[in-house]
């Protein structure tokens, strides 16, 4: 029996388009050519950040968002970056007697940004407030004590198999892939992740459908 549904963050409650949107005309890079660098490090299986390494060869990723927060150009979120299926999806899950948890990979800001969107989720908690972040098996570790379920009622739901799926089946959870982003699509058909997931969905309101048997 499913007890806790575990949800990652970009690209999987929150659209990641203002993010990278932002850095393109933080670093004077046109949207689409920071957009087309990111597919290409999603193909290649490599960090996503690696695409602005791409375009800015020299630059320094934390100095430059500590210059974008003293600038007043820091990390937003709002309504508009929620999919549109978040909010009923997750107030389903509760009310068939689930505890709903948002765990990913974000920093400290990003935490105290969504827990100020009074999403209906029993946690929100960010890899920057745990210190350890994903694929460490530390952080699953931390999944599983706010979980407070066992391992095999504990479903971990994400977009990136390297960063989601794998680490989280190795830790004895199980599983959903969603399409959604690019890593979700771009692997979604894979037979690697066809074999791993547990549920492989297109949309957060088929876990309400997976808890309700």
């Amino acid at each position: 029996m499913i007890e806790t549904i575990v949800l990652d963050i970009g690209e999987t409650i929150t659209c990641d388009d203002r993010y990278w949107n932002s850095w393109a005309d933080w670093l004077g890079i046109p949207r689409h050519t920071l957009s087309a660098l990111v597919g290409a490090v999603v193909a290649q299986g490599r960090d996503n950040a690696d695409a602005v390494r791409l375009a800015k060869p020299d630059v320094d990723l934390a100095a430059e968002y500590r210059a974008r927060e003293a600038a007043g150009r820091g990390e937003f979120l709002d309504e508009s970056d929620l999919y549109d299926d978040v909010r009923p999806a997750l107030t389903r899950l509760r009310e068939l007697g689930a505890k709903v948890v948002v765990a990913g990979n974000q920093t400290r800001r990003a935490g105290e940004l969504l827990r100020g969107l009074d999403l209906p989720a029993d946690l929100i908690v960010t890899s920057g407030e745990w210190g350890v972040a994903k694929p460490d098996p530390a952080f699953f570790e931390r999944v599983l004590e706010v979980a407070q379920a066992a391992p095999d009622a504990t479903v971990y739901v994400g977009d990136h198999p390297a960063n989601d799926l794998y680490p989280a089946k190795a830790s004895g959870l199980r599983a959903a892939h969603i399409r959604r982003g690019p890593w979700g699509h771009l692997w979604a058909d894979d037979p690697a992740i066809v074999a791993a997931a547990d549920w492989r969905i297109d949309s957060l309101t088929q876990l309400t459908e997976i808890l309700a048997g």
